[in-house]
């Protein structure tokens, strides 16, 4: 995908701060903490970095989910698979 500098950087700290939700909401990390874990989930990447924004391909609730529960999060939490509304309400 093609985006602006400008667009780039909307869609990281958008990823970033819902990621950070998610990690205090459903991972019990302290703000802090999840604020770090973001950071470390969507490092900022040159624009001129060959596969830059490769991990939107998924949503931050998918990457938060895999952390906090594991590769079978979607067979073991079933009620997980999809957002809660307070969750789409981040965008």
């Amino acid at each position: 995908m093609t985006w602006s500098e400008a667009e780039y950087l909307d869609y990281l700290h958008a990823e970033r701060r819902a990621y950070a939700w998610v990690m205090r909401h459903y991972g019990g990390l302290a703000p802090a903490e999840a604020t770090e874990a973001a950071l470390e989930c969507y490092p900022y990447e040159p624009e001129d970095h060959a596969y830059r924004g490769l991990v939107f391909h998924d949503t931050s609730w998918h990457w938060a989910m895999l952390t906090i529960h594991g590769d079978r999060y979607t067979v073991e939490h079933p009620e997980l698979v999809h957002p809660p509304s307070a969750y789409e309400a981040l965008e």
